[in-house]
C-alpha cells in the first residue's frame, strides 16, 4: 500500500452519533463514493495529494471529500493511472456523489459544495 493510501486511510469523515453535533449550517462540503476499482483507487490517491482532500477507504466503496468544490482532471488522472481515464469511465465508478456535479468538457468535472459557484456554469 502506497504512503498516500495509508495516510489516507487513517483519515475518517464519519462519526459516532454521540459525536454529532446537529446545526443549521450550510457546511460547503461536497464528495463522491466511488466502487472500489483500480480506476478509483487511483482517483483516491491521486486527489488524496491535495491536503484539503479527505479519502475514506470502506471495504467495498472509496469516499472522496472536500469543502468549497474539487475539481477532477481526466488527464491528470489518467497520467498518474498510466492509461486513458474519460469522464465516462469516471462517471462508471462513482456510485453517488453530494454537492452539484458539472462536466465542463470532456476533461473536467468538478463538484460544487458552494452553490453560488455553480451560477457561471448554469445557462
Amino acid at each position: 500500500m502506497s504512503n498516500i493510501a495509508r495516510d489516507a486511510s487513517k483519515q475518517n469523515i464519519f462519526k459516532s452519533m454521540d459525536e454529532i453535533k446537529f446545526e443549521q449550517t450550510i457546511s460547503h462540503q461536497c464528495g463522491v463514493t466511488m466502487n472500489d476499482s483500480v480506476e478509483a483507487r487511483a482517483i483516491a490517491e491521486f486527489m488524496g495529494e491535495d491536503p484539503k482532500v479527505t479519502v475514506t477507504y470502506n471495504p467495498a466503496t472509496i469516499r472522496i471529500d472536500g469543502e468549497g468544490k474539487l475539481i477532477f482532471k481526466m488527464d491528470e488522472i489518467g497520467e498518474y493511472l498510466g492509461r486513458e481515464m474519460t469522464a465516462e469511465i469516471f462517471e462508471v465508478n462513482t456510485s453517488t456523489h453530494y454537492g452539484r456535479m458539472v462536466r465542463v468538457d470532456d476533461n473536467t468535472v468538478v463538484l460544487f459544495g458552494n452553490m453560488d459557484e455553480v451560477f457561471e456554469y448554469i445557462e
